[in-house]
């Protein structure tokens, strides 16, 4: 091979290094684009809301705590809710105080009294929270970001009408779960 012959091969192999190095750094490897982790807002979801109807012994504890709101986490690492809060349509709302949400578990925040552990938080009440007619459970993560909100009744607070009939009955899930900020303000 001649001298003249070996430079523009070399150049041109430089080249395609060149095109390659930059197309590369431009494209985030397969595995990073395809599986990058997720965050709370994706994984963390009102799974269920169990209202309490009241009757004779309303203002007891142990039928306080026949009413909750469950909490999973759908993801497979756990997610910090600390300073995450819970609420109703009256502005009734629950803090999660040093609080993490292991990965594929949930978690019942009961309105009455009671003793903190890994699956169950307690809101310290002595009245219910969440209304038998209509209401509208809202999860918001420690910067105020709406993460899932879930509502029942004859007639919802946000327009829709929702079916509200049973004490297991999740009522109407706002715009699939996840929405913007704006979408739903009071």
């Amino acid at each position: 091979m001649s001298v003249s012959a070996y430079v523009p091969a070399r150049r041109l192999a430089a080249a395609a290094l060149a095109a390659a190095a930059a197309v590369g750094a431009a494209a985030p490897p397969a595995s990073a684009a395809d599986h990058g982790p997720r965050t709370c807002r994706e994984r963390v979801q009102i799974s269920e809301v169990r209202r309490y109807v009241p009757g004779p012994e309303h203002h007891f504890n142990r039928s306080l705590n026949r009413e909750w709101v469950a909490i999973t986490n759908t993801g497979h690492r756990e997610a910090n809710l600390d300073g995450w809060t819970l609420s109703d349509d009256d502005g009734r709302t629950y803090t999660f105080h040093h609080y993490r949400l292991e990965g594929r578990a949930t978690v019942r925040i009961h309105t009455g009294i009671g003793r903190d552990s890994d699956t169950d938080l307690y809101q310290d009440r002595r009245n219910s929270v969440w209304d038998e007619d209509f209401d509208t459970a809202t999860l918001r993560d420690d910067r105020g970001r709406l993460i899932d909100a879930v509502s029942w009744g004859v007639e919802g607070r946000h327009g829709g009408r929702c079916s509200g009939e049973g004490l297991h009955d999740a009522g109407c899930r706002l715009g699939g779960g996840r929405h913007d900020e704006d979408e739903h303000r009071h």
